[in-house]
């Protein structure tokens, strides 16, 4: 009489170690870069498991972590916040967009890694890219691509923005709107700030998360923009969520402490997206993109801040 073995899929020691990575970004020791940095070590290496989809996996993940940030967002402050800086956001927000689009074209750039990297410069950097890129179906390396330029570029502003500004002269309350404007990730927003002052840090912080609401219509408007030839729009239902998970918190303010802890593990599992992505980046892949990519969130990002910049100093 035959028994049915059952199917287990067999671990080699290199797996062993990729896994232990992913586990070790879910710890605040490992900050996104790094975590997309030791991504990418191990694809360097070959060290990265070839029996599991992680395509699929990282598109589930980034969609979940999304929608529990959501938890974190404070809605009536944001709103405030909008109120307040509302021509400046926009104005900041499309006109990096639109340039975006057109320096794609001049650079030669595949068309979904430039509007990836404009998204991430206009909004809030890699949580941005994290929400747009399962919007408009990006493939891994086109993610990984923008991901990584948008990550080189905010290591630089958190040391260089603070000189700016003292360079300048600014105010604390204006340092704290033009890093808000000008970076992208949130987490180097909040470290140039707190490094110019304490003004500058809750100045910076309120704006920033006005500008995180944008997630939403940008990305709905970049899943209008790439349904290609479909006659159908593929709704981001994560998007929804990541809408009713805000309105939960503001209109059930008595469970703070749980939403708190959601939004805390959300991040965590952001960075271990950001890892997974990493392990899709290769040098191969690199030499293939060319220093176009690169040269796009430059262009970007230096217009973006030396023309908020102006405007502050000169306008406002």
């Amino acid at each position: 009489m035959s028994t049915v073995q059952p199917n287990f899929i067999k671990l080699a020691p290199k797996d062993g170690v990729f896994i232990a990575a992913a586990l070790l970004c879910l710890l605040p020791v490992v900050s996104s870069p790094i975590a997309l940095v030791l991504g990418f070590t191990l694809a360097t290496f070959g060290i990265v498991p070839t029996q599991f989809n992680l395509a699929a996996l990282t598109k589930k993940l980034l969609s979940y972590s999304i929608i529990g940030l959501g938890f974190g967002i404070q809605l009536d402050q944001a709103i405030q916040a909008s109120k307040q800086g509302f021509g400046l956001i926009v104005a900041s927000i499309f006109c990096t967009l639109v340039l975006g689009y057109a320096l794609t074209k001049l650079l030669r750039i595949e068309q979904k890694t430039g509007h990836l990297i404009a998204s991430g410069t206009a909004i809030c950097g890699g949580s941005a890219i994290a929400a747009v890129a399962p919007a408009i179906n990006a493939k891994d390396d086109q993610t990984s691509l923008a991901l990584a330029t948008v990550f080189v570029l905010n290591a630089i502003a958190l040391f260089i923005f603070p000189v700016i500004g003292h360079y300048f002269e600014m105010s604390q309350h204006a340092f704290g709107t033009w890093a808000a404007i000008a970076i992208h990730d949130t987490s180097s927003v909040v470290g140039a700030a707190g490094a110019y002052g304490d003004e500058a840090l809750k100045t910076a912080t309120t704006l920033k998360l006005a500008r995180a609401l944008w997630i939403i219509p940008i990305a709905f408007l970049s899943a209008l923009m790439f349904k290609g030839n479909s006659k159908k729009i593929g709704i981001p239902f994560f998007i929804l969520f990541y809408c009713l998970a805000i309105l939960v918190a503001y209109l059930l303010p008595d469970f703070q402490p749980f939403y708190s802890a959601v939004f805390s593990l959300s991040k965590r599992v952001l960075v271990v997206c950001l890892f997974l992505i990493g392990s899709g980046i290769t040098i191969q892949k690199l030499r293939a993109a060319g220093f176009q990519p690169l040269l796009l969130g430059v262009l970007l990002w230096v217009s973006i801040g030396g023309g908020s910049l102006a405007y502050i100093q000169f306008l406002s």
